[in-house]
């Protein structure tokens, strides 16, 4: 028997042989593919083919109540849900880009930078994080007049990607560069054809962009040429604006000793963040409304937060558990995904679970605002010691001996062995 807990309900799922389907003691919700809180949103049904059925047994407010239905198991959870296409694809469909605060501002420095011809830009972000998706945004939305090429290969010579370039451009045919005189041209040549082309757009107020996807992987001499044709320029702007977009680790390559001219020539640097618990939730409502099946299916809370925190945050992952809730929801017929389906798929997807790095977990308290409550009680700390100090002393501080005051001018002298009293004392 293995366990199926669906929506708050606990449910217990297990096979069984036979035709017949049928209901104990009433169910409490399911029917039509609808799910109300509590209820495991199976409808059940009479089937009169031999074969392997699925029992469903829920305990609602104490009453037993078994369902018994066949796993729809050949229908695909586009077709089930309504779907238009598959709302989590790992394809970097523009139209699913979820703009989130960093994802944001990445793709608005991007634009800014390109049509200030600003020379050479960094896009980084950890695996996952959709900077793929963000670069075919950004080309998306760039005028007419520019020229774009994106490499995605960046194990290419210094060679191969010029002529890369100026393939994608049009300067060349796919045929010259495979058989013509392009084929057996010297880097020299290339580069002056590039440049020829570039000055070309200068009076018509065009220009090229070039975008390197995983940069982190190119080496140090194609570095060096990219640092050369970022000098070709006009004596108003550059020529040919270029777009490295790689992991984190870019950074730390860029930052070697061997890279140092080259870093000091970038003008911008974008970073792209996990998506926060509130993210996650327009993320997930964003792709579920392009695919046209924001009113079929929903996630509730504790599934947003469990998706949150298996994820770390990272939308491929997020995508990958998403199409396995979705799969398994389909298939028990649920329109509402609980915390418990969410389980489910990371168990099937094999995603180990780790507690947050430090610097995370600082980061997600910071987010929280428990700081301020916490700046407040040490402030309110430090007034308290700040009084008490002033009263402490007070306290324990000795008071100045009272002067005796001088003997009446007229008082007879005191006898020999005999003390004299002030009067009045």
């Amino acid at each position: 028997m293995v366990p199926c807990v669906v929506s708050r309900t606990a449910c217990l799922l297990r096979s069984s042989e036979g035709d017949n389907v049928d209901v104990k003691k009433g169910s409490f919700g399911g029917g039509a593919g609808r799910v109300a809180r509590g209820a495991c949103g199976l409808a059940s049904r009479t089937s009169s083919s031999h074969g392997s059925m699925a029992e469903i047994i829920c305990y609602i407010r104490g009453l037993s109540v078994v369902v018994t239905t066949a796993p729809r198991d050949g229908i695909q959870y586009e077709e089930f849900y309504g779907f238009v296409q598959s709302p989590f694809t790992l394809a970097p469909d523009p139209r699913f880009l979820y703009l989130s605060p960093s994802h944001e501002e990445a793709l608005q420095l991007l634009l800014q930078a390109i049509n200030r011809k600003e020379g050479i830009i960094i896009l980084t972000g950890d695996i996952g994080t959709g900077k793929t998706t963000l670069c075919r945004t950004v080309l998306e939305r760039l005028d007419m007049s520019t020229f774009t090429s994106l490499v995605l290969n960046p194990f290419l010579s210094v060679e191969e990607l010029l002529r890369e370039v100026l393939l994608d451009f049009g300067v060349v045919s796919r045929e010259a560069v495979r058989r013509g005189r392009v084929a057996a041209a010297s880097k020299h040549e290339l580069v002056t054809t590039l440049h020829e082309f570039l000055l070309s757009l200068t009076p018509i107020g065009g220009k090229g962009v070039l975008i390197i996807d995983e940069a982190q992987h190119l080496s140090s001499d194609v570095l060096e040429e990219l640092r050369v044709l970022s000098n070709l320029e006009t004596n108003q702007s550059k020529l040919l604006q270029i777009v490295l977009v790689g992991q984190l680790n870019l950074l730390t390559s860029l930052g070697s000793a061997v890279n140092r001219r080259f870093d000091q020539r970038v003008s911008l640097r974008a970073v792209l963040s996990p998506l926060t618990r509130s993210d996650v939730e327009g993320y997930i409502a964003h792709r579920l409304a392009i695919s046209h099946g924001s009113s079929s299916v929903s996630f509730d809370g504790p599934a947003l937060n469990q998706l949150h925190s298996a994820s770390a945050g990272v939308p491929r992952v997020i995508n990958l558990l998403c199409d396995r809730a979705l799969m398994l929801g389909a298939r028990f017929g649920l329109r509402i995904i609980t915390a418990d389906i969410i389980t489910e798929a990371i168990q099937l997807l094999g995603i180990r679970l780790s507690s947050p790095s430090p610097r995370a977990w600082l980061a997600r308290w910071v987010r929280s605002h428990r700081w301020l409550a916490l700046g407040a009680a040490v402030l309110v700390l430090l007034a308290l010691m700040t009084l008490w100090r002033p009263l402490q002393d007070l306290t324990t501080t000795e008071l100045p001996e009272i002067a005796k005051p001088p003997a009446h001018p007229f008082a007879p002298p005191a006898l020999p062995g005999v003390m004299w009293v002030e009067p009045g004392l």
